[in-house]
């Protein structure tokens, strides 16, 4: 499951903006500093989701359709049958059910499935709270991570501040693609965060970033920044 990754794949970003033209907007911007885009929830409810996919495919970039699914097993092996058309490359399925993972794996044919263990913008102190699980959440995650990969996917998504437990738990023949990433301390929605070097170097694949480029006063400039960490691990 885990081969060769070219170093500059390893970034990829979210497009979290409204719409097919601040998409668009924000791709040319990036120009060849991204070659690995997450296409998410937000553009899903814009409308021309599928468009956006098939224009950053015909202009040869990776997509990670980060869409969440969770629903009946049925229901979910015929929406993975359908994005599986679309060239993507990535896709989530919420963990934590056997039977959706094994019928999102059924039918994902060349794409490969991320089962999403736990938030970032979760912590310890929510799952106490709100949900009345008292386990560390590093052990939740270990334990979604073993089942997910069970059940047939090819990895999961993880915070950076559990990609090395897993690695020891687990092994190293799974992808782990890491969101939360911030290059410096910033205050937000995210709880479980880390650097992209802090994940990489414990055992993440790939990072997800949104926010601190798309934000960025040169969106390019701070997408290279992060790159030329990469370059200083991988090159």
């Amino acid at each position: 499951m885990r081969g060769p990754i070219d170093p500059r794949d390893r970034l990829i970003v979210a497009i979290d903006v409204p719409g097919f033209d601040e998409a668009i907007a924000l791709v040319d911007a990036l120009g060849e500093s991204v070659t690995f885009y997450k296409l998410g929830l937000e553009l899903a409810m814009s409308g021309r989701y599928f468009e956006l996919l098939d224009l950053l495919v015909a202009r040869d970039k990776q997509i990670f359709a980060d869409l969440k699914f969770y629903d009946i097993p049925a229901t979910v092996g015929s929406a993975v049958r359908q994005v599986s058309k679309r060239g993507a490359r990535f896709l989530t399925v919420h963990g934590g059910n056997d039977e959706i993972l094994e019928a999102a794996c059924a039918e994902k044919g060349d794409l490969a499935i991320l089962a999403v263990t736990v938030l970032t913008s979760l912590d310890a102190e929510d799952f106490q709270r709100d949900l009345g699980i008292a386990i560390p959440v590093r052990d939740l995650v270990i334990s979604r991570t073993r089942r997910a990969l069970a059940s047939g996917c090819d990895g999961v998504i993880a915070s950076g501040t559990e990609t090395a437990p897993l690695r020891v738990a687990l092994g190293d023949d799974f992808l782990i693609v890491a969101p939360g990433i911030r290059p410096v301390e910033r205050r937000d929605d995210q709880k479980r965060v880390v650097t992209p070097r802090q994940a990489l170097e414990a055992g993440a694949d790939y990072i997800v970033v949104g926010r601190p480029i798309r934000d960025a006063g040169d969106p390019r400039a701070a997408a290279e920044a992060i790159q030329e960490t990469i370059a200083e691990l991988y090159g």
